[in-house]
């Protein structure tokens, strides 16, 4: 087992409007550069996770610990909500600030206190990796879907969280875009050494880009976990069946049935037998 940037201790998460809590003694745990994708049907408890792991959902009960790779480097979410630094997190929509530049939008984190002890790469360096060099002097209304979201992703790397979480990132871009950028995380994970968590409904994505899957099912806990080094062309099939009330009800050659929303819809896929 490798060094852990991440654990989750039993988080207890209630919303007023629902009966049974969306996050009900979950356990779950990340190492330092893995990159972990939540899956599951829509309200099952994905996106809340995420946002509590960042802070903006306080948990009821439990423990969310941000390990910075030093036993005595730990950064804690306890119920109370206190005692933790913020990782760094890019939601589906950009939402970069429109009277400032891309190079602005990217180094605004460091104007905070809290970010300035971090050693951080130079924005130019930043933006350079990220394909961004040619638009560093762009305001928002002039970019296009995939570069506003490369900016997004970049905003949040520039203050080297510990964890990088990911809601979502590309559901916003056409299909082409959202292959293209998919490839372009991958090396970027790769090339910074970052941990992530991504919250995605689409599970080719998940596949692609995630060292782990865990399935949030809506029963408040991790149902299961699926390894993605080594695993065959099943991989999205096994995950699929562990779906709560819903199982593909058939496969065409070349294409899967994959859950969008509370159904399913017929998509392209290399996984599919």
């Amino acid at each position: 087992m490798g060094t852990l940037a991440l654990r989750v201790t039993g988080a207890t998460l209630r919303y007023p409007q629902r009966v049974l809590p969306v996050l009900d003694g979950l356990d779950f745990t990340v190492e330092s550069g893995e990159v972990v994708a939540l899956v599951g049907p829509s309200g099952g408890g994905k996106s809340s996770l995420l946002r509590a792991i960042a802070g903006l959902e306080r948990l009821d009960r439990g423990r969310i610990e941000i390990l910075a790779g030093h036993s005595d480097d730990v950064q804690a979410v306890t119920a109370n909500g206190r005692g933790h630094l913020a990782p760094g997190i890019a939601f589906q929509e950009p939402l970069l600030l429109p009277w400032l530049t891309v190079a602005e939008n990217v180094a605004l984190g460091r104007r905070y206190a809290a970010n300035r002890r971090v050693e951080s790469p130079a924005i130019d360096d930043l933006l350079d990796q990220f394909g961004l060099s040619g638009v560093r002097n762009a305001y928002p209304s002039e970019l296009s879907g995939g570069q506003a979201q490369r900016a997004s992703v970049a905003r949040a790397v520039a203050v080297r969280p510990a964890v990088l979480l990911l809601d979502e990132p590309f559901g916003a871009v056409d299909p082409a875009t959202r292959r293209g950028l998919q490839d372009w995380l991958r090396s970027v994970v790769l090339a910074w050494g970052l941990t992530v968590v991504i919250v995605t409904h689409d599970l080719a994505e998940a596949i692609a880009l995630g060292d782990r899957i865990a399935l949030i099912d809506g029963s408040g806990k991790v149902a299961r976990t699926f390894v993605t080094e080594g695993a065959g062309p099943s991989l999205a099939h096994d995950i699929l069946a562990c779906f709560p009330s819903h199982r593909p009800t058939a496969s065409l050659a070349g294409s899967a049935y994959l859950p969008v929303g509370t159904g399913w819809a017929r998509a392209e896929s290399q996984f599919a037998t």
